[in-house]
Parts: structure tokens; sequence; C-alpha cells
């Protein structure tokens, strides 16, 4: 079992890294919060969790173990396999999930792709004695809303992706309306999504 990897980023895509561990290259599964912390050159130490199928074996990186515990969690839920997992834990951070399963907030759950509202209110039912309760105290965690400076944290995390100034510039100006419409507070992960799809495009 493979708990972490520790070594200077060599490569960063808009869904993995790849962490240079004894002259070798890793490459790990990671959501665009996590992504977003990380920069080419710089050491970095992810929490990894290795799944294992009969044509592959995939090795999913997170910020913390948190995150990780909570990755292999949610997997212990019928029809939750890992990319369903990786998924939420890209538009919630570990303790919103804690908190949207110990309160009920089936919207929430519906807020990620490919839960529909049946199947938040199974999650929900599952989930409720396996998660436990939110820690709720300290700043925001990977996945929470930002209240302030959200052009500042996309457009670092753009660069933290080789993007150029000029590139990241423009994504952040085009996810701008998005952030706006917003209800409450935007969320850096879900505009980091837009913001690489708007560049897919122009390349």
């Amino acid at each position: 079992m493979i708990a972490f990897v520790s070594g200077p980023v060599a490569a960063l895509a808009p869904d993995a890294a790849v962490v240079e561990v004894g002259g070798v290259g890793m490459a790990l599964q990671c959501t665009p919060n996590t992504l977003s912390a990380l920069r080419i050159g710089q050491q970095a130490k992810l929490a990894t969790s290795l799944v294992v199928r009969e044509d592959s074996l995939t090795l999913y990186g997170f910020a913390d173990d948190d995150e990780k515990q909570t990755f292999e969690l949610l997997q212990t839920a019928s029809g939750v396999g890992p990319r369903l997992a990786q998924a939420m834990l890209a538009v919630h951070s570990p303790d919103a999930l804690r908190r949207a399963v110990s309160t009920g907030d089936e919207k929430a759950l519906t807020a990620v792709p490919g839960i529909g509202k049946k199947g938040a209110q199974k999650l929900l039912l599952e989930l409720k004695d396996r998660l436990g309760e939110p820690l709720g105290t300290g700043g925001p965690a990977i996945g929470t809303a930002v209240t302030n400076g959200w052009r500042e944290q996309l457009h670092a995390a753009l660069i933290g992706l080789g993007y150029a100034t000029r590139e990241a510039d423009e994504a952040v100006d085009a996810v701008a309306p998005q952030a706006e419409a917003t209800e409450g507070t935007p969320q850096v992960g879900q505009l980091l999504k837009a913001a690489l799809q708007t560049l897919n495009r122009t390349r």
C-alpha cells in the first residue's frame, strides 16, 4: 500500500499530477482543488489511495489524510466508485460532505455531476453513519466556497498548471460571469474546471 508520495512536481494536467519519487514519475489522479496548490518544480507531499482493477492500477492523490479517508469511505456506499468519489471531493470539501450527510442536504449532493435526486437520497442513507460529524472549526477547507479573492486564487492555480499569464487572465475573465451569477460565494474548484474548458476550446 502506498500511503503517500513526496518529491518535486514534474508535471501537471487538468486532472493529474506527476511527482518524481526516487527517479520515478508517479502519476496521480487529483481534484482541481488539490492541483491548484501544486507548482511544477516545487516539493509536494500527497496522501494517496491505490485503486486496483483487473486491467489497471490507478493512484489517487490528496491534499491531506482527511481527504484521502473521505475518498475511501465514500466508496463503501453502493454505486460509488473512485471517479464519483473524486467528483464529490472536487465539488465539496470533506467537512462540507460530512455536513451535507449529517443534515440530509440532498441539494448539496445533486450539485455533483453524476448524482441525481434518487442517488442523493440513497447516499444520504448509506453514508449517514460512515462519514461522521463535521469538524466545523478552522478556515475554509479545500473545496469550500471562498468569500474573497477568487480571481487571485484561480489565476494562481492556472499559472501553476503551466498556462501563460495572458491565458490565465483570459480564462479568469471568461468565467467571471459564472462566478458573479453564483448564489452566495463562488467555489474556486468549480471555476477552475470551467476555466480549463475555455482554455481547451481556444487551443
